[in-house]
């Protein structure tokens, strides 16, 4: 599906690109001392051997934007997931009906609950920066910042597994990932580790180039919002990265503004429709939860195009 995108992108040959200064400026990493300060204050907090989960399996880790090393300077959330290990989902729709009796036979049912999981969350954060400045909202609870502090969302998740082989508990085979409910979404399952890697692995494959393209691309997306050109949910950080990351590492290299031509001219121009997620368990776009729509990526990749033409 490359859409209504390619014939206005040919129109762009012989127009003055962004300059390359421009370029650079726009591919700087934000700041992150204040950021990394922000996250040791929260960590420190969900860790407490006081806090009513501290006897489960749990653990803490950035993810988004600073998670993985593409955050600008017009970015100042930090994403922080708390991570319950001791409880999961399972599906089971890949394995043969011999190996899910097995499992079903393996496994009882949990009596600690996620809800138990999440109260225990929220309360923790209460105590540790106030009523006034913690609200759960749809996907994660927020944090507002408060002097040197920036403002922060936490998703508290439980494990996800999807199996892939059963024998028994010694001879398994399964990808994890993550859980949580929404308000307004329901139940959110996602893969942030494989995502991170698996962006690390492009960072890697392409000389550096990919992290420094994606930091350009949301200063783009920062720009155009500002300017009242998209809305601000339109282009998702999360997906800004797996739209990059299913270009070709041969489309990297050279300057900022080759690499940028060469990536956009190959993303109009593909099938769009088969790209996939950085994690690579889904399609990026769709109408799911976890997907980015047809028509929001369109809007994007026209507004970039149009911001390119006419700067």
């Amino acid at each position: 599906m490359a859409g209504s995108i390619s014939a206005y992108w040919e129109r762009m040959d012989n127009s003055m690109p962004i300059p390359e200064e421009q370029l650079a400026t726009w591919s700087h990493q934000g700041s992150v001392q204040q950021s990394s300060a922000t996250y040791q204050t929260i960590r420190t907090a969900l860790m407490d051997p006081n806090a009513a989960y501290a006897d489960k399996d749990s653990k803490v880790f950035l993810q988004g934007s600073y998670g993985n090393d593409t955050n600008i300077y017009a970015e100042s959330d930090v994403d922080v997931v708390i991570y319950l290990d001791s409880i999961w989902r399972r599906d089971l729709s890949a394995l043969p009906p011999e190996q899910q009796t097995a499992y079903s036979q393996a496994h009882d049912n949990a009596t600690y609950t996620f809800d138990e999981f999440k109260r225990g969350v929220v309360n923790q954060l209460y105590a540790a920066f106030g009523t006034a400045d913690v609200t759960s909202g749809n996907k994660s609870i927020k944090i507002k910042s408060n002097g040197s502090r920036r403002s922060a969302d936490v998703v508290a998740c439980y494990q996800y597994r999807r199996y892939i082989r059963f024998i028994n508990i010694s001879n398994q085979e399964y990808i994890t990932g993550v859980i949580f409910p929404s308000v307004l979404s329901g139940e959110i399952i996602n893969y942030p580790e494989l995502h991170s890697d698996n962006c690390t692995v492009k960072h890697q494959a392409t000389s550096g180039w990919f992290k420094p393209m994606v930091r350009i691309m949301k200063n783009m997306r920062s720009l155009l919002v500002d300017d009242s050109t998209i809305a601000k949910d339109t282009a998702p950080s999360y997906n800004i990265e797996g739209m990059l990351w299913n270009v070709p590492n041969e489309k990297f290299g050279g300057n900022y503004g080759d690499t940028f031509y060469n990536c956009i001219n190959w993303l109009v121009q593909t099938d769009r429709s088969k790209l996939r997620c950085a994690n690579e368990q889904y399609r990026l776009l769709g109408e799911s939860n976890v997907q980015w729509p047809f028509a929001k990526c369109d809007m994007f990749l026209n507004a970039v195009v149009k911001l390119w033409e006419e700067w």
